[in-house]
């Protein structure tokens, strides 16, 4: 199964890592905010944060009372970033890719993921490898590109627009044709997996778990009037789905 790791390309990381540093970026306004208002209590809760990046929400979960976190990632220089920026005592950072997330040997009452399963090839077997991981009761909390945001491969304009270039509507190609799509992001053959909503849905409970609240991504007014350019496709579109999901007691 390929294992993808774009984030130790030199050009796609420094360039994220820009992205990120800018106070008004798309993580930071949008996806942060709701996916953190899903999260159950952390305190003394074993947390697991698969594809864990720079480490920003390992860090706020160990600031949130956790009693320990373990961050995975595949990519090098995030970890890095992530060691240097966002250690605390009981935090772990482990280079592991999803694919063989199944390799931890011990469970967790918190699993969360932010913005990582478009990579996943095989997103049904990855919600079955969580499921494993987590202990009866406990939840996975994670968030993940929407559907209507993936079904675009770069060929076409992602929105029609007026003649002054203001967003009408978002276009949809191929909405109904799953997997891998490559178009041009920082670099020229950037690729996630598209799938239909219908699909998450199934492999969500098809692994076991009980599906407690779904959200997609909106920004604030406020923010959409100050910065119209950069988030006015919101109201098209939304970027990001989250969900929230139990397993049951056994």
């Amino acid at each position: 199964m390929a294992q993808q790791n774009i984030y130790d390309n030199e050009v796609f990381f420094d360039s994220f890592k820009g992205l990120r540093s800018d106070e008004i970026n798309f993580n930071e306004v949008i996806e942060t905010p709701i996916i953190t208002a899903m999260l159950p209590d952390m305190k003394g809760k074993k947390v697991l944060d698969i594809g864990c990046g720079m480490g920003q929400h390992a860090i706020q979960y160990s600031k949130a009372g956790a009693a320990s976190v373990l961050g995975t990632d595949i990519s090098e220089k995030m970890l890095g970033f992530a060691k240097e920026n966002n250690a605390a005592e009981n935090i772990t950072y482990r280079r592991l890719a999803f694919e063989d997330i199944a390799q931890l040997d011990e469970k967790f009452d918190i699993i969360t993921s932010s913005l990582a399963f478009d990579y996943s090839e095989d997103f049904g077997k990855l919600m079955k490898d969580i499921y494993v991981l987590i202990n009866d009761g406990g939840y996975l909390v994670f968030s993940m590109s929407h559907p209507i945001s993936t079904a675009y491969d770069g060929v076409y304009d992602r929105y029609t627009r007026t003649e002054d270039k203001v967003r009408l509507y978002a276009n949809l190609h191929n909405y109904g044709i799953e997997g891998v799509r490559h178009f041009k992001w920082v670099v020229e053959d950037y690729e996630v997996y598209h799938r239909k909503f219908s699909t998450l849905i199934n492999c969500i409970a098809g692994a076991g778990f009980i599906i407690e609240e779904c959200q997609e991504s909106t920004v604030p007014d406020e923010i959409l009037k100050k910065h119209p350019d950069k988030f006015g496709g919101v109201i098209h579109q939304p970027d990001f789905i989250f969900f929230r999901c139990r397993k049951s007691n056994r």
